[in-house]
């Protein structure tokens, strides 16, 4: 399994970014689909879950700006960041769980969000 993180960049603050997470299998597959963060020094955050029935759950810092979202048709899974901070700077990774008999987890490479005037 692949999962392709795209969309990340420099943005001022109070802008947005729309991540995006290709799956190289239908997303269907998938019980979970998530969000999480690694800034500087710091460790890694879960950021936003998704899962197969379409409930979601965020963390606290995030409630509010962000959303995640997932097109089927497209196995993606998005997390649109509005009204970004600069603490929402860190490198964002993509991550899904299955369940076949045992948990099978896989990650996606990182997208660097900066949120800097």
């Amino acid at each position: 399994v692949q999962l392709q993180a795209s969309g990340g960049g420099l943005v001022q603050p109070g802008g947005s970014l729309r991540l995006s997470c290709a799956a190289s299998r239908s997303i269907f597959s998938f019980n979970v689909m998530a969000w999480y963060c690694q800034a500087p020094g710091k460790q890694c955050e879960l950021v936003a879950v998704i899962r197969n029935g379409g409930s979601t759950n965020y963390a606290n810092s995030v409630k509010g700006r962000f959303t995640i979202s997932r097109d089927n048709a497209k196995n993606t899974v998005y997390l649109q960041m509005n009204s970004l901070k600069p603490e929402d700077t860190a490198v964002y990774y993509c991550n899904a769980e299955t369940y076949d008999g045992s948990w099978s987890n896989y990650w996606g490479q990182g997208t660097q969000v900066t949120v800097s005037s």
